[in-house]
């Protein structure tokens, strides 16, 4: 399940100081973006929160929280320039695996259905619609539904 990851990739913790390059592709990437504050916080409670970087650049994150038997991914997200280059599918590996070595038996997600490429990735990994939130994310005009997607680890 592990990603070999392609040369001048390095996969590590997120730290305070790279909040501020996290910030820049996570507004630059979503019309409705987590705050700062949001991802200081993850941080502050220990949530697996994993950079990628491709020399000495941010170029993807993760955020995972794991509570008893149960993961959360929370977000994972690759600079739009960086996009098709497998690194959301690196980070996605790499939560899962995170996932393993704690025990975990069930991954949950949400997901916009209008993101297809999201939801393919995740498919392809054995994740599986297992219900809908209505209203979750905010848009322009109106709210959209979320997809919840979830993983049994323990048959995976």
């Amino acid at each position: 399940m592990s990603a070999v990851l392609e040369p001048g990739i390095n996969l590590r913790p997120m730290t305070d100081d790279d909040v501020d390059d996290v910030m820049a592709i996570e507004t630059a990437v979503y019309e409705f973006p987590w705050t700062r504050g949001i991802f200081l916080d993850c941080l502050r409670v220990g949530y697996c929160c994993w950079v990628l970087e491709d020399g000495d650049e941010i170029v993807s994150y993760g955020v995972m929280s794991v509570a008893a038997a149960e993961a959360h991914i929370l977000t994972i997200v690759v600079r739009e320039v960086d996009q098709k280059r497998g690194l959301g599918r690196q980070m996605l590996l790499h939560l899962l695996s995170l996932a393993r070595q704690r025990k975990v038996k069930t991954i949950l997600l949400e997901v916009r259905p209008s993101n297809d490429a999201a939801i393919y990735l995740y498919q392809s990994v054995g994740f599986s619609e297992v219900g809908i939130r209505k209203d979750y994310y905010p848009g322009k005009n109106d709210r959209e539904d979320a997809l919840v997607m979830g993983l049994d680890l323990k048959t995976y």
